[in-house]
């Protein structure tokens, strides 16, 4: 009897996050994690000051092109409405950023507070990311997106009440782990769509 293997085959117009998620789960940890070990009264570690918004930035940008990758890859076999949803989502990303930078802005100059943007910016960035990731999951029926978004926005918001670098070390564990944790739970996701 020769038997031959069905390879099942994920649809087309699914986004694979995988290699997303972990571009920004190294951002994430690499990123607020020197943070967190570099700022404060007593750091554990010495690191120039430019070291954390640099390996945060490499992670965040490795993560948006292979997240920006995969979308336009998904559309190609989209309906048009498919791709629409998908292009209103998309400009959700600049909207969401924009209102957060015009945001961030007018509180610390109306309250003359500049120092704030320390942790406005991290903290503010993760919960548009939440948020839209809410709308994406909504939009393409994936509900680990919508459940890391969930997850991002309220951590995001919880950490605003941790005092001192605490507050980067909270985005690095658990905002990096929680990206991780998707990463490892994508392939899962897409096996149980090629069924």
């Amino acid at each position: 009897m020769n038997a031959t293997a069905v390879r099942a085959v994920t649809p087309a117009t699914e986004v694979d996050n995988r290699a997303a998620y972990l571009g920004f789960a190294a951002a994430y940890v690499l990123g607020h994690g020197a943070a967190a070990l570099s700022r404060g009264t007593d750091p554990v570690v010495v690191l120039p000051s430019w070291l954390p918004i640099a390996l945060l930035a490499a992670g965040l940008l490795t993560g948006t092109a292979f997240a920006m990758t995969a979308s336009l890859r998904a559309q190609r076999a989209a309906t048009p409405e498919r791709r629409r949803s998908e292009q209103l989502a998309g400009a959700a990303w600049v909207i969401g950023f924009a209102a957060l930078a015009l945001a961030i802005t007018g509180l610390t100059t109306a309250f003359d507070r500049p120092e704030l943007q320390t942790v406005l910016w991290p903290a503010g960035s993760t919960i548009v990311v939440g948020l839209i990731y809410l709308a994406e999951g909504a939009v393409r029926r994936n509900a680990l997106h919508h459940n890391l978004g969930t997850w991002l926005a309220l951590v995001a918001a919880a950490a605003l009440f941790v005092p001192g670098a605490g507050f980067f070390g909270v985005l690095a564990v658990v905002g990096g782990g929680a990206y991780a944790v998707a990463a490892f739970l994508e392939p899962r996701r897409l096996a149980s769509l090629a069924r």
